[in-house]
């Protein structure tokens, strides 16, 4: 939301797309009073304008908002942009519905209060909503480390684990490094029909063709690369089979960082606990 005392304009930030919705004018008169009116009737009757323009302005942003499709699973906050004091009037007058007011990310200066005002909003927002995906990636490795350390707990890590663990349905919850720079191979021998399945480290500079993967158990002929894939990508493919959530970590935090060096990156929060 982005609003002055003159209009306001409401819109939707869905990744990395704005999409403006519906903007609002105010009656609010200037603050030069007509001939006729004394000074204090003038300012009470601006006040009861600048109120209703700001009733109206939550009204329509309420609507709009929880009219969306699973709000509640969707919705992660909102932003407000304006000129100071504006902005805070609006947020300290609670004219937004409870379920919104509690969901204000923060406050933000910005020069404009039209559409070009919800791209700047969006700009001078971006450390807050950095810090919004942080505050969120923590709470999955919390979950992951709370189960990790129970008796009974539900949560496996590493790579032959967690694979295992996918291939069965009883992954809840992937929770993958963005710093994994791995490939999952599918090596055949060119004589015969064998074929084996290998994940190795992609080192900066070589290149995964040129590599000496060995040779055929059965002929001794060398292995080749019949299919490649980044194991992000590749694991993703294997949790979207059982409708399993994944979650990409960033090493921006102590969590984060753990999941990479104390547990190779991968990890899970399981269904329920299995031998792996």
């Amino acid at each position: 939301i982005v609003i002055d005392r003159r209009e306001a304009y409401i819109g939707f930030l869905r990744g990395n797309r704005i999409e403006p919705i519906s903007g609002v004018t105010s009656m609010v008169p200037g603050k030069q009073r007509k001939g006729g009116q004394s000074s204090a009737r003038f300012q009470r009757l601006r006040l009861i304008a600048i109120n209703e323009f700001y009733k109206k302005v939550g009204d329509r942003a309420s609507d709009i908002f929880l009219a969306e499709k699973d709000f509640f699973e969707r919705f992660k906050g909102v932003l407000i942009g304006g000129p100071t004091p504006t902005k805070e009037e609006f947020e300290a007058g609670a004219y937004l519905h409870h379920e919104l007011q509690k969901r204000i990310i923060g406050l933000f200066d910005v020069a404009y209060t039209n559409e070009t005002g919800l791209a700047e909003l969006v700009e001078n927002a971006a450390d807050a909503l950095k810090d919004l995906d942080i505050i969120k990636e923590k709470n999955v490795m919390n979950r992951f480390l709370q189960e990790l350390v129970k008796d009974d707990g539900a949560a496996s890590y590493g790579e032959e684990s967690v694979r295992k663990n996918l291939e069965i349905g009883a992954v809840d919850t992937l929770i993958l490094s963005e710093k994994l720079r791995r490939a999952r191979l599918r090596l055949a021998c060119p004589t015969d029909d064998y074929t084996e399945e290998r994940t190795i480290i992609i080192e900066p500079g070589k290149h995964i063709r040129d590599l000496d993967f060995g040779t055929c158990p059965n002929d001794g002929a060398s292995l080749y690369v019949a299919e490649e894939a980044d194991i992000i990508d590749e694991l993703t493919a294997l949790a979207d089979q059982s409708s399993t959530t994944v979650k990409i970590i960033s090493d921006d935090f102590e969590e984060g960082s753990m999941l990479y060096n104390a547990f190779g990156g991968i990890a899970a929060i399981l269904r329920y606990r299995t031998g792996y």
